[in-house]
């Protein structure tokens, strides 16, 4: 509950700011490079270390990946079909192809599923949901960015990216395992929890409610895609085609129905890609999802 509370009232407390003529709102920028540059490496240094591997494994950590490879296909070629810019289309498979598989993730799969359902929350989302927004969102991020460039400057940027540096650190030290004295721990903990005050924060500054805005339809469309649609494939894909019905396949299918990744709006607010946009499907998209939640939840209850 009071992760919920912290969610609405960062989210507000952003929307108030940005209508006081003394507070410079173009902070979000500076909170932005904050979020990614030092907390979200404190959250991957902390958790990857302690993961234990197997081929179980494979269906949590993997539904990250199948949910943002089929949001870049839908995006991609129905935004080219259609005309949309390339930081449209970018926008939108960064906020509706990745889960807010940890802020929200973690307390609703406990509240649900208790505290052993943690241990498939942080695979969905470690070497799943994170490691793909280190990676593939940062590809999306430079690709569909104004300045379009080259394979190598891509791959720059992938490898230079903070939070992806301590991914390949982190896996190392799994490897080997290695992990850090408990002071260190506990300061990385303290650091990567500023991550969700700091995100909310940023995007209630940029999140506004221009009823005119040409946003809304594709707003209707990303929520749909995230909220709905990619939950259905998962259901699908691992339920009837794969044949599977533990309790972890029904975590893992809620994980991906979760609200948009407030990573994935950051980062697409970072690169200019439709800032707006993006804070609409984090506002909205977070409260709207606990309805669908409970429409997934009564579902899964069947198998």
């Amino acid at each position: 509950m009071n992760n919920f509370i912290l969610i609405f009232f960062f989210l507000s407390l952003g929307l108030v700011l940005q209508h006081l003529k003394q507070f410079p709102t173009p902070i979000y920028k500076t909170l932005n490079k904050i979020v990614i540059y030092f907390c979200l490496p404190a959250i991957t240094l902390y958790h990857i270390p302690k993961i234990k591997w197997s081929s179980e494994l494979l269906f949590p950590i993997g539904a990250g990946w199948i949910t943002y490879i089929l949001a870049f296909i839908f995006f991609h070629f129905l935004g080219r079909r259609n005309g949309w810019s390339n930081k449209l289309i970018g926008c939108l498979i960064l906020t509706a192809g990745l889960s807010n598989s940890s802020f929200l993730g973690y307390p609703i799969i406990e509240a649900l599923f208790g505290k052993k359902g943690l241990e498939t929350a942080v695979l969905v989302d470690q070497p799943g949901t994170f490691v793909v927004v280190s990676t593939l969102g940062v590809f999306t991020a430079a690709f569909y960015s104004k300045g379009s460039p080259d394979a190598f400057g891509i791959f720059k940027k992938i490898i230079l990216f903070p939070p992806f540096i301590m991914f390949v650190v982190a896996c190392l030290m799994n490897i080997f395992q290695v992990d850090l004295n408990e002071n260190l721990q506990s300061a990385l903990l303290k650091i990567g929890s500023l991550v969700t005050p700091l995100a909310l924060l940023s995007v209630g500054l940029q999140l506004t409610f221009d009823r005119k805005s040409q946003h809304w339809k594709f707003l209707r469309l990303g929520l749909f895609f995230k909220l709905l649609l990619i939950p259905f494939v998962i259901f699908v894909l691992y339920v009837f085609i794969f044949n599977q019905h533990s309790e972890v396949i029904k975590i893992t299918i809620m994980e991906t129905a979760m609200a948009p990744m407030i990573t994935g709006a950051i980062l697409a607010s970072t690169y200019g890609l439709k800032p707006k946009l993006s804070s609409m499907m984090i506002g909205f998209g977070i409260p709207i999802s606990f309805v669908t939640l409970a429409f997934w939840y009564f579902i899964l209850s069947f198998i």
